[in-house]
C-alpha cells in the first residue's frame, strides 16, 4: 500500500497547474491511498487500483457529509492523476463519471454568504481580544477582499501599499498568495479605513520581525489562521471567505455609483478579484449572495 501512496503522489506532481492546484492534488491522492488502507483493501500498486476502488472513496467521503462540489473537485483531481499513470481506461471508466457516481446536479452557486457588518464587528473584537495581528488581517481581508492566503502573507506588501494608497483612485498590488501566483491590482474603496488599516498592520509587522502572523512559517501561519478564526465564530455561511463575498457587494456598488453600467462594473469587480474580465456574470451570480 505504501507503494501505491508514493506511486499516486508521484504522478499528483506532474499534473501541472499551479503550486496550490498541485498540493490540493497530492493531498487528495495521500486521501485516496489512506482510505483504501484504513478499510484494509490490499491495492499493491496503481497498476492494481479498480473502479470499485475509487468508487469506495467517494462512497465514503460521501458518508462524511462532504459536500458533492468537493467530491466532484476530488475525482477531477484523481482523473488527471489516472491520466498521468497511463490508466485513460480508468479515467474514462463510465463508472466514474460524475452521474454514475451520484455527483451530478451540483452548483457552482457555493455556499457561502457576505458577512453583515454588525456580525463582522463581533467577530474582529473576538479576535482583537486574541491577538492583533489576526484582528488587522481580518479587516484588511475584509476592506480588500482577500483571499486568506493572501491576507497571511500581505505582510511583505505592506510599505508598497503605502506609498500606493497616496495615489489618486488607488489599486493596491495584491502581489503574494494569490491563486495560481497570478498578481492582480484591486481598487481601494474606503481609502481612509485602509490607510488605517495598514499603518496598524506596519507597525505589528515591525514589531514580529516582519510577520502579522507570528508564526515561522507559512505552513504553520495558515493552520493558526485557520484555527483562530473558526473560534472566533468565522464557520459556515460566515468562513473567512465571506470577507471576500461582504467586498464584492460593497465593490459592486462602488462601480456603479460611479457611473459605470451594471455589466462594466461586474467585470471591474471580477478583475479586481483576480478572475478576468470575462467572468463578470459568475463572480455576481457567486458573491452576491
Amino acid at each position: 500500500m505504501s507503494r501505491l501512496i508514493k506511486e499516486l503522489k508521484f504522478f499528483a506532481r506532474q499534473g501541472g497547474g499551479s503550486h496550490k492546484t498541485c498540493h490540493d492534488r497530492i493531498r487528495i491522492a495521500g486521501r485516496l491511498g489512506a482510505l483504501l488502507l484504513s478499510l484494509n483493501i490490499q491495492v499493491k500498486s496503481l497498476n492494481n487500483l479498480k473502479a470499485k476502488h475509487v468508487e469506495q472513496y467517494v462512497d465514503a467521503r460521501l458518508s462524511q457529509g462532504i459536500a458533492k462540489r468537493t467530491v466532484q473537485n476530488e475525482m477531477a483531481a484523481l482523473r488527471n492523476i489516472f491520466r498521468m499513470a497511463g490508466r485513460e481506461k480508468l479515467e474514462t471508466s463510465p463508472r466514474l463519471s460524475n452521474q454514475a457516481l451520484g455527483l451530478s446536479d451540483t452548483s457552482r452557486a457555493g455556499t457561502k454568504q457576505a458577512i453583515p457588518d454588525a456580525t463582522f464587528q463581533v467577530v474582529y473584537q473576538k479576535a482583537l481580544e486574541r491577538d492583533v495581528g489576526l484582528a488587522v488581517t481580518l479587516k484588511l481581508a475584509r476592506l480588500l477582499g482577500l483571499r486568506s492566503q493572501e491576507t497571511v502573507q500581505c505582510s511583505a506588501s505592506l510599505k508598497s501599499w503605502r506609498k500606493q494608497l497616496e495615489q489618486s483612485e488607488p489599486k493596491l498590488h495584491v502581489v503574494f498568495g494569490t491563486k495560481g501566483g497570478r498578481p492582480r491590482k484591486t481598487r481601494v474603496l474606503d481609502v481612509a479605513a485602509v490607510k488605517e488599516a495598514v499603518e496598524q498592520a506596519i507597525v505589528i509587522v515591525e514589531q514580529r520581525g516582519g510577520r502579522l502572523i507570528d508564526k515561522p512559517d507559512l505552513k504553520q501561519a495558515m493552520n493558526y489562521w485557520r484555527a483562530h478564526t473558526t473560534k472566533i465564530g468565522l464557520i459556515g455561511c460566515y468562513s473567512p471567505h465571506s470577507l471576500r463575498y461582504a467586498w464584492a457587494q460593497d465593490a459592486l456598488n462602488f462601480y456603479q455609483q460611479n457611473g459605470f453600467s451594471h455589466q462594466e462594473a461586474r467585470a471591474l469587480v471580477s478583475m479586481d478579484m483576480g478572475h478576468g474580465d470575462g467572468r463578470g456574470r459568475y463572480v455576481e451570480r457567486v458573491y452576491s449572495r
